[in-house]
């Protein structure tokens, strides 16, 4: 197996990224988007004792798409791979058994890009939470429900992400959503080399 190019170091951030084998679907209906949270849930964190979690890994951002999927993590030790491994196998036993299909059903193993610079997070979250805008899915990133721009923007209760590590660099979530949606056309070329070819 070849050696990941980029290192995944606890307390960095990383854009993840992994689409369908053959650029096909990898979500086939509204519970699979949800099947895939909840096991993205339950893969970074690990009971330390009754009631009592431990995060393996912050999800700061995230969007599932039809035929691929953006995540922005920091892992809190070095076995980030391993976590998007099992999920990932987890959910292709899953999705194959559900929909009476065999083989592989993501490309191949995630690729994932280091996030070195605070300006490069904030212009990243966006990136991530218009992607659904940009392909023509849906007028405005708030009518997306799979992913997290409902609870940076305060309309969904948070349960997977932690918008805070962004909305931190904002006065308010309204300014937040400003950014958003009024972005530059020139935002996105300031982070192209977290991005990746879709």
């Amino acid at each position: 197996m070849p050696r990941r190019e980029v290192r995944l170091v606890a307390g960095e951030y990383y854009h993840v990224y992994n689409r369908g084998n053959n650029r096909q679907d990898i979500f086939f209906d509204r519970e699979n988007y949800w099947f895939f949270l909840r096991r993205l849930h339950n893969y970074f964190q690990t009971s330390q004792a009754l009631h009592e979690t431990l995060a393996l890994c912050t999800v700061v951002a995230y969007c599932l798409m039809p035929n691929h999927f953006h995540l922005l993590l920091q892992p809190h030790d070095d076995q980030l791979s391993r976590y998007l491994q099992m999920l990932a196998i987890s959910y292709t036993k899953a999705i194959n058994a559900r929909h009476n299909r065999v083989g592989a059903l993501f490309q191949g193993a995630f690729q994932a890009r280091h996030v070195d610079r605070d300006e490069y997070l904030l212009h990243l979250s966006r990136y991530i939470h218009l992607n659904p805008v940009h392909a023509g899915l849906v007028q405005r990133p708030e009518d997306w429900e799979s992913s997290s721009y409902r609870e940076y923007i305060g309309t969904r209760t948070v349960t997977l992400p932690k918008p805070d590590i962004v909305l931190a660099q904002f006065p308010s979530r309204d300014a937040y959503q400003q950014f958003v949606e009024t972005h530059a056309l020139n935002a996105q070329e300031r982070i192209a080399h977290l991005l990746f070819e879709e």
